[in-house]
């Protein structure tokens, strides 16, 4: 195959890792052989300072866009900024052209504000969905996958997702083979399971307005091993239970059950990172029905198995 033109589009205060990784992917040889060119290029060429305050002399303008195969933006450090028409234009014109537009992290803000993610999925940060969602409503927004691929359009989740998503744009041109070959020699995987649903933080009300519902709350926390119905909880609070699930809901804005569910399972996570107890014990501890209903809440929430959850964020014992 030729090799393809892979052009980083630097701006300031870009994010220092997010810069190395394309340079990282694509600028190794693979088996003695380069598949890729990488260039640098900024609006202004000159000094760039990183959000680091690491400084980077780039040689060429937006001049090389105009013959890239890839392009890369590897982030955006002002969401809430749209970039300048100049840039915007470039990367529509390049994308019309044939060429693959690729935003990394945050990097999707800048291919949403040139348009080009309209109808289209797109992944970016977890913590910065509510905010994308609400500038770009017609961005199909995946929230969980650690990247996306919608005709030519392939942006990343945050950080470390970035490397997934390089590997990716190498497996497609070059094939597994070749994105195993990297991924071994940057002692990373070569594809990782279930997402960014395992890394979004979940936040539950500890506290609200109504003491009532405070109370049963600390009540529920101490006792998420029993099981709880809405007649008994209604009870606790000495409502009906019309008036408690109405009061409920607007205390936390959850049902009963939701609110329930996502303490058991941030207990389960709990237990699963600091103990080596079996997966049933487990279970039992958090308040589930059976292993099996846990298995399945688990999954469902964050697309990864209690298992894998554990090898991956609990990690091996201390060596001796």
């Amino acid at each position: 195959m030729s090799v393809l033109s892979v052009v980083v589009v630097a701006t300031p205060g870009v994010s220092s890792f997010h810069l190395s990784i394309p340079f990282q992917v694509f600028g190794q040889p693979i088996d003695g052989q380069h598949y890729f060119d990488v260039q640098v290029c900024a609006e202004e060429p000159g000094i760039i300072q990183s959000e680091m305050g690491l400084f980077l002399e780039v040689e060429h303008g937006l001049e090389l866009l105009r013959q890239s195969d890839i392009i890369i933006i590897p982030y955006w450090n002002h969401p809430e900024e749209k970039p300048n028409q100049l840039v915007l234009e470039e990367i529509r014109r390049a994308w019309h052209r044939g060429a693959e537009i690729v935003g990394l992290c945050l990097g999707a803000y800048v291919l949403a504000y040139a348009g080009l993610l309209d109808n289209h999925r797109a992944a970016t940060h977890w913590e910065y969905e509510i905010d994308f969602r609400s500038r770009f409503p017609k961005v199909l927004l995946d929230n969980n996958s650690l990247y996306t691929s919608d005709e030519r359009l392939i942006t990343s989740a945050g950080t470390a997702a970035g490397i997934d998503c390089c590997l990716y744009i190498v497996r497609s041109h070059c094939g597994s083979s070749k994105a195993n070959y990297l991924a071994r020699r940057m002692v990373v995987p070569p594809y990782r399971e279930g997402g960014q649903a395992q890394f979004i933080e979940r936040p539950v009300p500890v506290n609200t307005r109504d003491e009532k519902i405070n109370d049963l709350l600390d009540y529920l926390r101490r006792n998420l091993d029993k099981p709880h119905d809405l007649d008994t909880l209604a009870g606790f609070t000495n409502m009906s239970r019309r008036s408690f699930t109405r009061h409920f809901h607007k205390a936390t804005g959850m049902t009963v059950s939701e609110w329930i569910n996502i303490q058991r399972l941030q207990l389960s996570q709990e237990l699963l990172e600091t103990t080596s107890i079996s997966i049933e014990k487990v279970s039992e501890l958090a308040g589930f029905q059976s292993p099996v209903s846990f298995r399945q809440n688990f999954k469902t929430q964050y697309n990864v198995s209690p298992s894998e959850w554990r090898r991956a964020f609990r990690g091996p014992e201390p060596l001796s």
